[in-house]
């Protein structure tokens, strides 16, 4: 793998190239080693623009992979590129995944049960309780909880995970060595020895606007389902959820006052169609998922989504590419994702390598 890994490092310092550019180059190349060497035909024949190509040159021009793969390394990070068994496979499945991503801490199988808590930095009392609530019972049902550590509603999920002796992931939109905001430097502590903190921004790499929306994206992708707790109406959180349906995920929102601005995302989420959230119950129950304390066996009798059992039906003992199952099922590339990725957890189907997929049992 480290062959192949430091090919996606130099790649992740190219500015220009990212997920969609460097799969068409990788297609056209036909691996990630000659896409690193491509020549200017095979990078025009790719799309790349004269930027992007440049950046290329550049790069491979001045990096040594050897060198830059060591120095993570002795960081205490982890690179996981799209390819490794490690990477989440529900963050494989959402459009143009993140090619690369830095770890530090843990990945387990158990995060395939993962669900995303959101919401506002400056959360009510109820605000507060109720995400520490639904952290705390979720993580004590063996789910997964996936947040951003932000200020707020983040710390609050992460925090309330950890205290009932689960797991949780910070996604970062910094360097996972450059911990945002600093006075959760101890938290991010805590989650590196009892989950992970990930982020697909090279180290040293500092928070800044612009790469908060692509934070979203993986926090989101990473998780069956996004609860919004509280949020005013441009809230960031928001735009979490936007990429959760993009992604083909559930959303849900716990309704509050209607005296309250930070209960209009979440109201409006609902009138539109999100999963009311009172309890982690309502949680397990949307996502068919178990009590199971950590460790998740299927029932034998499982309830399949309409979705479900449609994609269910199509998938064979041989394995097939998402693509085909989606098409013999008659789904989008989102709902086929979506349904895989459930059926998946329930030991229905198994992913026997990427993007491809056979019956579990």
């Amino acid at each position: 793998m480290d062959d192949i890994v430091r090919y996606y490092l130099g790649f992740n310092l190219v500015p220009g190239i990212g997920p969609l550019r460097l799969a068409r180059l990788i297609e056209r190349c036909g691996s990630i080693a000659e896409a690193w060497y491509a020549d200017e035909a095979a990078m025009v024949a790719a799309g790349l623009d004269a930027r992007s190509m440049a950046g290329l040159r550049a790069v491979r021009e001045s990096i040594d992979l050897d060198a830059e793969l060591a120095r993570v390394r002795t960081a205490g990070i982890t690179l996981v590129a799209v390819v490794d068994p490690l990477y989440p496979p529900l963050l494989r499945m959402i459009p143009a995944p993140p090619p690369l991503l830095y770890l530090r801490g843990t990945l387990t199988p158990a995060d395939q049960r993962a669900v995303a808590i959101v919401g506002t930095r400056h959360p009510s009392h109820y605000g507060r309780e109720v995400a520490r609530r639904l952290a705390r019972d979720l993580a004590t049902a063996g789910v997964t909880i996936v947040s951003g550590l932000a200020l707020g509603i983040d710390t609050i999920a992460h925090t309330a995970a950890l205290e009932a002796g689960g797991r949780t992931i910070a996604v970062l939109a910094s360097g996972v060595d450059r911990i945002y905001p600093e006075r959760n430097r101890a938290l991010a502590g805590q989650i590196i020895a009892s989950g992970a903190l990930l982020s697909d921004y090279p180290p040293g790499t500092p928070p800044a606007p612009l790469n908060f929306p692509p934070r979203n994206r993986i926090i989101s992708g990473l998780s069956l389902a996004t609860i919004v707790v509280e949020a005013s109406a441009n809230s960031g959180a928001l735009i979490t959820v936007q990429f959760a349906l993009d992604q083909g995920r559930e959303v849900m929102a716990v309704p509050g006052s209607i005296f309250s601005p930070l209960s209009v995302g979440p109201h409006r989420l609902i009138r539109d169609g999100a999963v009311i959230v009172t309890s982690a119950d309502d949680v397990l129950a949307a996502l068919n998922l178990d009590q199971c304390g950590g460790t998740f066996e299927p029932s034998l009798e499982l309830a399949l989504t309409a979705e479900e059992e449609a994609i269910y039906a199509v998938v064979e003992a041989e394995p097939q590419h998402i693509d085909i199952i989606g098409r013999a099922a008659g789904q989008s590339a989102a709902a086929t994702a979506a349904a895989l990725a459930l059926l998946e957890l329930k030991g229905l189907v198994r992913q026997v390598a990427p993007l491809y997929y056979a019956r579990g049992r």
